[in-house]
């Protein structure tokens, strides 16, 4: 099956670079660029891409307000791509707060091409890029710049079995369904259905979302 994608980035080079890139995989169909956020919601609507690689500085709109606008769509608008935030910061704020709006997660500009075809990959396949120690940190930075949350997204917690709670506090930590099942020993497809239901529970995406409810609940603290 090939993921469709598209790149919105305000310099051109950076986009041809990444197209010619993705276009060279089998798997991998570029069907549009954009150089900025607005232009990019448009091209979005019009060719449904499965990721949208989305740089998140940019003039016009940046890709923060791109990334709400896309995965919080209007009414009559029933696509949703995923959306891949690119940054040249490896701790950005404007990153955090996509991934709150439900972005997948991230990747730096510089990484390797290697991490970015991988990261597509990922990204369509319906999991979020949250393996790099660089998320976790970014997470917790943020976390620890902001109070553990009250009232609602605490109160959301008590809806979820022991074992639940049990697993969202490892993918909090970036463990992989395989390491859950090794440390809760369980089967990886029941850890698989532990987590589909935590994100149903909660209303959340993917394991990017998951993880910033986490920190902001209460539920794990950075450093632990």
């Amino acid at each position: 099956m090939t993921t469709r994608v598209i790149i919105v980035d305000d310099q051109a080079m950076v986009r041809a670079g990444f197209a010619a890139l993705l276009a060279a995989q089998s798997d991998i169909d570029v069907v549009g660029e954009a150089p900025d956020g607005a232009q990019g919601v448009e091209l979005s609507r019009r060719t449904h891409p499965d990721v949208v690689l989305m740089d998140v500085r940019m003039p016009e709109m940046d890709g923060l307000e791109a990334a709400r606008r896309l995965l919080a769509p209007p009414p009559g608008v029933t696509h949703r791509p995923r959306v891949l935030m690119l940054t040249t910061f490896d701790v950005d704020d404007y990153v955090y707060e996509a991934l709150r709006a439900g972005a997948s997660g991230f990747l730096l500009k510089d990484a390797p091409p290697s991490d970015l075809i991988a990261a597509v990959r990922v990204v369509a396949s319906g999991d979020a890029l949250l393996a790099p120690s660089v998320t976790r940190r970014l997470i917790a930075d943020f976390a620890k710049q902001r109070p553990a949350a009250r009232g609602k997204p605490a109160l959301r917690l008590n809806g979820l079995t022991e074992r639940e709670t049990e697993v969202l506090t490892l993918v909090a930590r970036g463990r992989s369904n395989g390491e859950i099942a090794q440390t809760l020993v369980l089967a990886e497809q029941t850890v698989k259905t532990h987590v589909s239901r935590v994100f149903t529970k909660l209303d959340l995406r993917d394991r990017a979302q998951a993880v910033v409810f986490a920190y902001e609940s209460g539920l794990v603290t950075p450093g632990e």
